[in-house]
């Protein structure tokens, strides 16, 4: 088979910031969440989608996926024709690179789909067309991950979707580096961070957050963790649909259903 034609990319040219290692949060939870599907998959197709102006994310994404799911393929795709040529140097087995956008220059369906930082340069209005468009690219059980982090990787915040739409949105971050919960608001996606204001689900969930943090200081004692692990399973007591469990809090996480998060109106 070969990938649909591109002549006209949907999508406009991101700054293309990246760095070695800025996914890994990101990745680890695809592939703690997603690889037994990527497993399942008779042709285990990844899209990353935006890779910017180095292939690193794409180059980091496939190793970590065949961890789980030894015949996962990846395609860095990219809307910018430089940033296509520079990362064809860097293909190997399974791994490839095209010229492309949100139509997703690639042969059937992807089974997984990241776009990291694409759309924060977007107008929010902008933002559920965008999504309708990749999730309806989506192999049924297929997965789209769309979110921000900081230039490093130390926070990050993505929605996960489905072919149907979003279902969770996950905060994560390096816990020693954290003051508040409330610090991850910057790095709320595009759907999400106009939304941080009274009134909005988020602000409350936020808000809530850190005051869980605030009453779990005393577990500060036995380290960050320890104190996270607390201040999720407050949140989880006073009625946060958390959809994870301890294991992924220890990693500086916490998933809550889209619903709980979504904006009103």
């Amino acid at each position: 088979m070969t990938a649909r034609a591109t002549s006209s990319p949907v999508g406009t040219v991101t700054r293309g910031t990246t760095n070695p290692n800025r996914l890994r949060r990101m990745d680890r939870w695809i592939a703690a969440t997603h690889g037994a599907e990527l497993r399942r998959a008779a042709d285990p197709v990844v899209v990353d989608l935006g890779y910017g102006a180095a292939p690193w994310t794409a180059v980091e994404l496939l190793h970590r996926l065949r961890t789980v799911a030894p015949r996962t393929r990846v395609t860095g795709v990219e809307i910018e024709p430089a940033r296509v040529a520079a990362a064809r140097p860097y293909e190997r087995d399974g791994l490839t690179f095209r010229h492309g956008g949100f139509e997703l220059p690639v042969a059937g369906r992807p089974v997984l789909v990241r776009a990291a930082n694409v759309l924060r340069q977007y107008d929010e209005a902008e933002v559920a067309a965008v999504w309708a468009r990749l999730c309806g690219r989506l192999a049924p059980g297929g997965l789209l991950v769309e979110g921000t982090c900081d230039e490093i990787g130390r926070r990050h915040v993505w929605v996960a979707l489905g072919p149907r739409g979003p279902r969770t949105v996950t905060f994560a971050t390096r816990l020693g580096s954290l003051e508040r919960p409330s610090d991850l608001a910057e790095r709320l996606p595009k759907a999400l961070i106009h939304r941080n204001v009274p009134g909005e689900p988020v602000h409350a969930f936020l808000r809530d957050f850190d005051r869980a943090w605030a009453s779990a200081a005393p577990y500060a004692s036995y380290g960050a963790r320890q104190r996270w692990i607390r201040t999720v399973r407050d949140l989880v007591a006073a009625g946060w649909p958390v959809t994870d469990g301890p294991a992924r809090w220890r990693q500086g996480e916490v998933t809550v259903r889209w619903e709980a998060l979504a904006p009103r109106g």
